[in-house]
């Protein structure tokens, strides 16, 4: 496998194709954040703005900013979303409305903890690139609520009943996995310390089951299974991604053995999601091969492949398993001859389980300017880094 000859090819396609399509399409000049509902040109189809999708896309164009070149477009492409959201995305106390409208009034209240997580992450990096403290302030503050939240997420906004089904979900420890790294240079070292342990220990010996080799994605209060719906849930492609946070946490820590347990445990979830019949990775599965009750549970969505990519290409450099190296091949040709839109720019979101493009749409209420570039970027550096170890 060519390493420099594909790093080439991840770094094109992002600088060529994706960055463009959002810089020319999705920035609101009138009244500022960005338009995420874009159809397969580019064209704005409805105007609502998403907070953790408006925070996402601050956060890429302040990463690749801090991290690749100090492009002033770039730059100036995040400042303009994160005026919008410092002056309209929350409360007043940092609760993160999920949406806005166009104008920037709330539509929809402050039950979603990840418009807090992503805002977390996108005024932390912004502070990074600009030093205002204003920004650092944002990030700060936010992340003080949602520790202060993170018993209960959703709080007065949760629908469900107090007492009878209890459950706590993955998406939270996994996301701060990655969100204390992002912002550790704000945090102080017992906080962030307590915040890695805490949330390794959530993922690695509570969500992922030793006796079933797969995380689920709820599991009761008291760490058990539950027998439900929401307790028999797989989601491969949380997981996967799940992994690399826990790799690069390995790598900062300087725990090896946590990085090898990261890497065998994304084998044996992109194993359990990969569809034998169509190929691809599946977006949910029954553990008890049940009929899941999410309609969309055997498409193939764009943030599973890429995050499966990022995955085992890390966890090839990091173990130098042969098995994630097959995977990431695997994967590589899967996604490539499927997604990208070599016509208009970007990539499709939604493909049906055949592999067909089920929604011809680039944007939308969950897919905004972040898991394609953030993939790209990662695969394109990870593969410069393989090239140059050969």
């Amino acid at each position: 496998m060519d390493f420099k000859e594909l790093a080439s090819s991840y770094k094109k396609e992002l600088f060529g194709s994706v960055l463009p399509f959002w810089l020319d399409n999705s920035l609101d000049m009138e009244d500022g954040g960005y338009f995420t509902c874009l159809d397969q040109k580019g064209k704005v189809f409805d105007s609502d703005k998403f907070i953790w999708l408006q925070a996402r896309q601050v956060w890429l164009f302040s990463m690749l900013y801090n991290k690749v070149e100090k492009k002033q477009e770039w730059l100036d492409c995040a400042i303009h979303g994160a005026k919008f959201l410092a002056s309209n995305g929350h409360d007043g106390n940092y609760n993160w409305y999920f949406s806005l409208n166009k104008e920037g009034k709330p539509l929809i209240e402050p039950y979603n903890i990840f418009s807090y997580t992503f805002a977390t992450m996108a005024f932390g990096q912004l502070y990074k690139a600009t030093g205002n403290e204003e920004y650092a302030h944002v990030a700060k503050s936010t992340w003080e609520v949602i520790l202060a939240k993170s018993s209960n997420p959703k709080g007065k906004w949760s629908k469900a009943h107090a007492g009878t089904r209890e459950l706590k979900d993955f998406a939270l420890p996994m996301i701060l996995c990655n969100l204390a790294l992002e912002i550790e240079f704000l945090l102080e070292p017992t906080v962030l310390h307590e915040t890695i342990e805490k949330c390794i220990y959530e993922v690695m010996n509570v969500f992922y089951r030793p006796e079933l080799g797969i995380v689920v994605e709820n599991v009761t209060k008291d760490g058990q299974l539950s027998d439900s719906f929401e307790g028999r849930l797989v989601n491969p492609g949380h997981a996967i991604e799940a992994m690399w946070f826990i790799m690069d946490l390995g790598v900062r820590l300087n725990r090896p053995e946590l990085v090898q347990k990261a890497n065998e445990v994304a084998l044996k979830m992109i194993n359990y999601g990969w569809d034998e019949q169509y190929g691809g990775i599946v977006y949910f599965k029954d553990r008890l091969g049940y009929p899941p009750q999410q309609l969309e549970h055997d498409q193939k969505l764009w943030w599973v492949h890429l995050e499966a990519l990022i995955t085992t290409l890390k966890g090839y450099k990091l173990t130098g398993s042969e098995e994630s190296l097959e995977w990431f091949k695997k994967l590589h040709k899967y996604t490539w001859d499927r997604f990208p839109d070599t016509a208009n720019g970007e990539w499709f979101g939604y493909l049906n389980r055949q592999g067909e493009v089920l929604l011809p749409l680039k944007g939308g209420k969950w897919k905004g300017c972040f898991h394609v570039p953030r993939g790209l970027y990662q695969c394109w550096q990870l593969l410069e880094e393989l090239s140059q170890d050969k």
